[in-house]
């Protein structure tokens, strides 16, 4: 009896690997399935109209026009388009001699990327086309045609008359798939410097890399401004800074002081990715600033990207049951680094005050002096790596404290060598911009 179990047993197993087998050839020779969508229209490859992709996408393109109504402003940040300049004058002395001393205003929503960047004071008439980079959907077609150094180098007006289109659902989108793909090819070339291939990323993972096309760091190189990402080293602010200096690049010259200095751009993305706690937990760009929402049964990422503090109750709560502490946890956060940025920028403006003095005395230790323009950029360049990313230190607030702490350290060390180059103890003076009256303005 037990033989014949056995064999029954055995003849079972048999049948059911040989179903099993043959499911699988069935299923291997089915034709593709095709997407659960069906589209209404076909969209061209860089299709730059982001209302043709409405066609198909009504939901996600109406969450993106109302990008042109954000002009809420959180205690921080937002997007009303105010004017760093006014609301803290100690940045018209930090960037005295570069053009953001004339006009630095916060971003507004992605609707006016393109409106914003031609009103601005800094465009003048040798404005490179690169700085249309991260404005418009046109930008992935031009790409394309022109290859990336004709972009670059073209005249920004030159360039504008080829683009009539904000940010789109191009920068972002495969037009045929809809995958989250990298349009920039200043990103494409920073990953293939670094060996990676952005397309081994998860797709968890593209929900911030492709932020990465704009919110970043960047500097222009060359006669023709190629737009580059300083990531050759790395993207933390060490590697970073160490790329800078192996260059011995400079954006502009602080005048009186001589020191050459690095202006830092919108550095989200090397922030956030630089072992956060939401970044090491897998938490994705478009998790806090498009989450999903729901149109009937209809669920999408909502495409009204803005600040997660305007919908607390949907950007956080999806992760958070206690949305009220958890805001008042972002608020002590930033409340914490905002502190600290203006503690850094009044130790640099005292370290400015003394090497304007000793850079004037022609008595002055030549050597001290270098040494103290060298500490000079580079706490400048801490401080506004944190003061340009728009978190004010929220995406990574450890990061944020650590490196501010460092530049003011650094800022102390540039103002006792200038002290100790002329030989006056008197520029060890502190608060200098609290005895500013009246306080700096916009330079016309």
């Amino acid at each position: 009896m037990k033989k014949y179990t056995t064999f029954i047993l055995v003849g079972i197993i048999i049948v059911l690997a040989a179903v099993l087998i043959g499911t699988l050839v069935y299923l291997k020779n089915q034709p593709p399935q095709e997407r659960a969508f069906q589209p209404i229209v076909t969209i061209a490859p860089l299709e730059p109209d982001s209302s043709q992709w409405g066609l198909n996408f009504p939901n996600q393109y109406a969450s993106f026009l109302l990008t042109g109504q954000n002009n809420t402003d959180t205690v921080y940040g937002g997007s009303s388009g105010f004017s760093h300049l006014e609301r803290d004058p100690r940045q018209v002395i930090l960037f005295t001699g570069y053009s953001f001393s004339r006009e630095y205003n916060d971003d507004r929503g992605h609707e006016f990327a393109l409106t914003d960047v031609r009103a601005i004071a800094r465009v003048d008439a040798t404005t490179p086309g690169s700085c249309y980079s991260c404005k418009s959907s046109n930008n992935p077609d031009l790409w394309n045609d022109l290859g990336l150094a004709a972009f670059d180098s073209m005249p920004f007006a030159e360039l504008g008359q080829q683009i009539d289109q904000t940010i789109g659902c191009a920068n972002c989108h495969d037009a045929e798939s809809m995958r989250l793909v990298v349009t920039n090819p200043s990103l494409e070339a920073a990953f293939e410097v670094q060996g990676i291939d952005w397309r081994d990323f998860s797709r968890q993972e593209m929900r911030t890399v492709v932020c990465a096309n704009c919110h970043v760091e960047y500097y222009m190189v060359g006669d023709d401004r190629i737009l580059t990402f300083p990531w050759a080293n790395g993207t933390r602010i060490d590697q970073i800074y160490a790329y800078y200096q192996e260059l011995a690049f400079s954006d502009w010259t602080y005048p009186g002081t001589g020191t050459p200095l690095l202006k830092a751009q919108h550095p989200e993305f090397e922030f956030f990715t630089a072992a956060s706690t939401h970044s090491n937990a897998g938490v994705a760009c478009a998790d806090c600033h498009m989450p999903y929402v729901s149109d009937g049964a209809m669920k999408y990422s909502s495409h009204d990207i803005h600040s997660p503090l305007l919908n607390p109750e949907l950007a956080c709560g999806q992760c958070h049951t206690d949305v009220e502490y958890v805001t008042g946890r972002v608020a002590a956060i930033q409340t914490q680094v905002f502190t600290a940025k203006i503690a850094a920028e009044d130790a640099i403006i005292d370290a400015i005050t003394a090497l304007l003095a000793a850079a004037a005395d022609p008595n002055a230790d030549p050597v001290l002096l270098e040494e103290a323009r060298a500490l000079h950029r580079q706490a400048q360049f801490l401080w506004d790596f944190v003061s340009a990313e728009n978190s004010m230190g929220f995406h990574n607030p450890e990061y944020a404290l650590s490196i501010l702490a460092e530049a003011t350290n650094l800022a102390r060390q540039a103002q006792m060598l200038a002290a100790q180059a002329s030989g006056h103890p008197d520029l060890l003076q502190t608060g200098v911009y609290y005895t500013l009256d009246p306080v700096p303005t916009p330079v016309p």
